[in-house]
């Protein structure tokens, strides 16, 4: 599978995505016009072995819910994600078997070399 989990609202999304070698054939998904599924969620997990991974500690609503002052469980991570799409660490990218979880510049560095190099 060839995937993109991603809000096109999103700016760095959007720079992300330019900024791959390689975009062809990928299946991209806005997750605020067609949230994620219970069963995509759980092929993400599979791929990272954690809903905490999956899940953004950059939205706002963490900090507006008061969820950073709570110790969250993994089942609370994955009832998240699924409530409200804010709460996915994006873009998500799936190049079978591997994940690149979030924008941070290693992860997206990384990504970016695992296309160029296939």
């Amino acid at each position: 599978m060839r995937k993109i989990y991603y809000l096109k609202t999103c700016d760095t999304c959007k720079k992300i995505i330019k900024s791959l070698p390689k975009t062809e054939g990928f299946i991209f998904q806005d997750i605020k016009e067609e949230p994620i599924s219970v069963k995509q969620l759980e092929e993400m997990y599979a791929l990272t072995g954690s809903y905490e991974i999956l899940f953004s500690k950059k939205a706002k609503l963490y900090k507006e819910m008061g969820l950073k002052d709570e110790k969250l469980s993994e089942a609370d991570f994955k009832r998240f994600i699924l409530e409200h799409y804010t709460f996915l660490a994006r873009p998500v990218i799936i190049i079978n078997p591997s994940i690149f979880v979030g924008n941070s510049p290693k992860v997206v560095q990384k990504a970016i070399e695992f296309l160029a190099n296939e």
